[in-house]
């Protein structure tokens, strides 16, 4: 594995790992984000949360790499909505610039590149 992939996935393992966490130390900012059609929010957030962690140390693992990549760019996918609602609604608050929410949408899919890309094994 070249040192470029390696730190990348530690990378991604930090940023997973750590956005995880947040949601279980403050949810708060994770709750102003769910779109309202969504039910049981703060579990939602909690099992957010964990998956980003699990997925986060599943990328340091060799042996569960590529299921812990596939497993957080569903997550990426299913958290979607939550960055389209947040720029709807300007969900947290108005200390975020709009164009900040606008850009969080097209990194969203660089992201899921950026996974997959860091954890593919080479056959």
């Amino acid at each position: 594995m070249s040192l470029l992939r390696k730190s990348s996935l530690y990378l991604l393992a930090l940023i997973f790992v750590g956005a995880g966490i947040l949601h279980f130390v403050a949810p708060a900012p994770y709750l102003r984000i769910m779109p309202p059609y969504l039910p049981a929010p703060l579990l939602l957030v909690y099992l957010s949360g964990a998956a980003e962690v699990a997925g986060g140390i599943g990328l340091l693992l060799p042996a569960t790499r590529r299921l812990a990549s596939w497993g957080l760019i569903l997550l990426l996918v299913a958290v979607f909505p939550a960055n389209v609602y947040m720029l709807q609604t300007h969900g947290l608050g108005p200390s975020v610039p709009l164009w900040v929410l606008w850009l969080r949408l097209p990194l969203q899919p660089l992201l899921m590149v950026w996974v997959y890309w860091s954890a593919r094994v080479k056959q």
